[in-house]
């Protein structure tokens, strides 16, 4: 089941439509109140979320998600007509796992769900790796026994590094696993969270390697 809260209803009614007519089930809401008074009967397998919104806005409602255990790992996909980059990386920092700028097209908006919802099934078990724990159903992250409080990007690019130990992954592939899109210009966005990641981690942050030339893996 896919919820879409758009309170544009020509909008809404079109992606209802395409996706109903590309094999999803999916409902519209028109606002945050009837999406949570919906929340509190069925939990949806994702969300096409507007950022502007009559009561509550976007941000709000996806803060809210990503806050509580049992629907944080609800996949989102943001919706907006605040097309810069800066936009982007502001609503995918937040916890977002897409980004469509208005006006979209239908199958594009399909592609991306099907993309997204993919990325969702496929997420590997919590992993144990010497020293780094992750628990994915508590989304908390523990060295050597104790907690470290990371962002939820830098959460999912742990995860990411520690279900494939060894394995190198390229600035370009790690911004579409985690950032959820083909990043067209600087790729400084990934040296950063590895920076701030590694900082956290403290001694266990040296398990992060950088491949120079190429990317990042995460030593056995």
């Amino acid at each position: 089941m896919i919820y879409i809260v758009e309170d544009d209803e020509d909008i809404q009614q079109i992606e209802l439509y395409t996706l109903q007519n590309t094999g999803f089930e999916a409902k519209g809401f028109s606002d945050g109140a009837g999406f949570w008074k919906a929340m509190q009967s069925k939990a949806p397998d994702l969300v096409i979320l507007d950022v502007m919104l009559p009561d509550e806005d976007g941000v709000q409602i996806l803060k809210k998600l990503k806050s509580h255990p049992q629907t944080a790992s609800i996949p989102v996909i943001f919706a907006s007509a605040k097309g810069t980059e800066f936009d982007k990386i502001k609503g995918l920092d937040l916890g977002a796992d897409d980004y469509l700028v208005k006006p979209f097209g239908m199958m594009e908006m399909v592609s991306r769900v099907k993309a997204v919802m993919r990325r969702s099934s496929s997420k590997a078990p919590a992993p144990v790796s010497g020293p780094i724990e992750i628990r994915l159903d508590q989304h908390k992250v523990f060295v050597n026994g104790q907690e470290v409080e990371l962002t939820l990007k830098e959460f999912e690019l742990l995860h990411l590094l520690l279900s494939h130990p060894g394995i190198v992954f390229t600035r370009e592939q790690i911004l579409e696993q985690i950032w959820g899109f083909l990043y067209d210009g600087e790729t400084r966005t990934v040296d950063v969270h590895i920076g701030t990641l590694r900082q956290k981690l403290k001694e266990a942050g040296s398990l992060i390697e950088t491949v120079r030339g190429v990317g990042y893996r995460y030593r056995e």
